[in-house]
């Protein structure tokens, strides 16, 4: 644990630490002394906004071992012995089990096996639902009407064990629900719940889940919090391949693979801009990439970088030795074009100094080879790690910022006489049309918030190519530190000619002062008639399409009874948008990564709950 990162990144200099120092631990437990030690100089501060101490002891023991042993913070954990790790997780973990027994799943399905359906089945298969990433369900397989969104009511609920944040977004595919919660990957019967299989893997899944089928078999492709790439049989379980697509040691897959042809292409990012903040480390040298499997072998096909050259060592203004340039993740799906043969993907800021034209852009790759035919930048010289956001750190970058990464995966949009755009939404708040075939060339741009670190557009709009569906984040905190309940969310519908606004929901307020924002960074989910739009409040709400009249508001923060039989609570919505297929609204709660609320649930809606 002796660098520092989690999540994404938070910009605000706070003025505190948590309460309980590190001088008040409980000596009594060697496992107290080995977090003082190599933990507490993050954890113990919310400066940068990383999960907390009181955040990790929401989770057990057994989850917090394996984290240390194969997961996220490996690379952290690799001075301590295999004691030192045992007892810090005993220490400030739950004392309880991981709560997976493969031999004896809670809620079985009947039958050993999924039983697939047929290819006509309705299904969501991907993150954007379609190759252009539109997020958008067609009538026929929605199976749900703006008629119904009013009678929508819970069918089940599902209880994720060991888990407060729940990011990996289901698909649906002939009849079966497949999703990643914690270290474990779940499939379940879409109509009922029950369970088919569950398989465990060595670290926490990230991605959203993709399926696809080389060879004629159905995979289900997802990536983990150490930028290992999985294929398992979407039928058993069973795994077919794994690989790890960047040795750099805090490498990681946050954004969904898509598949295409045969082929998996992945987006690469890193927590390297969080580990900036630990004393001593020189930053940075992570650069992002796309990388381009054999879908059905896992073989390597292609790896293009974002940026061209390896980081060289320099001197920023403070004195401290660095390397760069560095960053230009990409930590949202790409978006296939298969009349120009290339894939969109939409990358984030520096790392830092030098600054790139690589940084906060779109780039455009050949799907056969990689070779970047265009790319167009949106913001020069924003160069940013967690460091700058901590007075005791030195490796805040001359640029300092402002931290624009685009975290929505491009939309790609056929249009009248084969006519296209590609629409890209930032962290500044902005809103941009290109035009594909000419290199991207700007059509339009709108402006829907004021943006941030945390602000803007976070995970994804969606459209039903009429209207243009954009949730606002511009998450923020209060002086005194903990989210601010006044500030962030609504929901914007745009026009898709000219960018103009149609209309403007505001955002569902916060009932409590108490860890709770009214930011929406979930991405959003259309449906003929209707949008389905998430908040870190709790709230998920439908729209209706052609005004933004509220139709249908649930509160997740609650308990729920489970059809496992797993506690479960409902938390704020973030990351993963709504899944909507044959009748059945889909959506996970909870994410606890910048203080707001935990959960560990996956819900099911239905009109009338039938």
């Amino acid at each position: 644990m002796a660098k520092c990162f989690g999540c994404r990144v938070v910009y605000l200099i706070l003025l505190f630490t948590l309460a309980a120092s590190t001088a008040a631990l409980a000596q009594d437990h060697p496992g107290a002394a080995v977090y003082a030690k190599s933990c507490a100089v993050c954890h113990d501060k919310t400066v940068v906004r990383m999960p907390t101490r009181s955040v990790l002891q929401q989770r057990s023991a057994a989850f917090i071992l394996k984290t240390l042993k194969s997961g996220v913070m490996k690379a952290e954990a690799a001075s301590l012995s295999d004691a030192e790790r045992a007892q810090v997780a005993d220490w400030l973990g739950r004392k309880t089990a991981l709560g997976l027994d493969k031999s004896s799943l809670a809620n079985p399905c009947q039958s050993a096996a999924a039983s697939l359906a047929g290819p006509g089945a309705p299904s969501w298969t991907s993150w954007g639902g379609d190759l252009g990433n539109l997020r958008f369900q067609p009538a026929a397989a929605a199976g749900l009407g703006a008629a119904q969104a009013a009678s929508l009511k819970l069918k089940w609920a599902f209880g994720v064990p060991d888990v407060t944040s729940l990011r990996s977004q289901p698909v649906v595919f002939a009849g079966n629900l497949l999703f990643g919660g914690g270290t474990v990957l779940y499939s379940l019967d879409a109509a009922s719940g029950c369970t088919h299989w569950a398989t465990e893997l060595a670290a926490a899944v990230r991605s959203g889940i993709t399926v696809g089928s080389p060879a004629q078999k159905p995979l289900a492709f997802f990536g983990d919090a150490t930028a290992n790439v999985y294929a398992v049989d979407a039928q058993t379980g069973a795994p077919v391949w794994q690989v790890k697509v960047d040795a750099h040691p805090v490498a990681i897959v946050t954004g969904t693979p898509a598949y295409h042809d045969g082929r998996l292409y992945v987006p690469v990012s890193s927590f390297e801009e969080l580990a900036a903040v630990k004393p001593g480390y020189t930053c940075c040298t992570f650069r992002g990439s796309v990388v381009a499997l054999d879908a059905a072998t896992g073989k390597l096909l292609w790896q293009t970088y974002t940026i061209d050259q390896p980081a060289e060592a320099r001197v920023n203004k403070l004195g401290t030795s660095t390397k760069g340039p560095s960053g230009a993740a990409i930590w949202s799906a790409p978006t296939i074009d298969t009349t120009a043969h290339v894939l969109y993907v939409a990358t984030g800021d520096n790392y830092s100094d030098p600054t790139t034209d690589s940084s906060d852009a779109v780039f455009a790759m050949d799907l056969a080879t990689g070779k970047v035919e265009w790319s167009h930048q949106f913001r020069a010289g924003d160069a940013y790690n967690i460091s700058c956001a901590d007075p005791a750190a030195k490796n805040c970058p001359d640029a300092n910022g402002p931290d624009y990464d685009f975290g929505a995966s491009p939309i790609l949009l056929p249009g009248p006489g084969g006519k296209r755009t590609l629409i890209l939404a930032q962290k500044s708040g902005a809103v941009y049309a290109l035009d594909p075939d000419k290199r991207g060339k700007l059509l339009w741009q709108a402006q829907v918030g004021r943006g941030g670190a945390l602000g803007g557009v976070e995970w994804g709009p969606a459209t039903d190519r009429e209207r243009l569906y954009v949730a606002l984040s511009d998450e923020a905190f209060l002086p005194t530190g903990g989210l601010d309940p006044d500030k962030g969310g609504g929901l914007f519908a745009l026009s898709l000619k000219n960018g103009k606004l149609l209309w403007n929901a505001p955002p569902s307020p916060c009932a409590t002062r108490d860890r709770c924002s009214p930011a929406q960074t979930a991405a959003v989910t259309a449906i003929p008639g209707l949008v389905f739009s998430a908040s870190l409040s709790g709230h998920i709400r439908a729209f209706a399409a052609a005004d933004g009249k509220v139709l249908w508001d649930f509160n997740v923060l609650r308990d729920f009874d489970t059809v496992n039989g797993v506690p479960a609570r409902g938390g704020s919505i973030s990351a993963a948008g709504p899944v909507i297929v044959n009748g059945v609204v889909y959506i996970l709660s909870g994410y606890d990564q910048f203080g707001e609320t935990p959960g560990n649930v996956l819900l099911a809606f239905t009109p009338d709950g039938k």
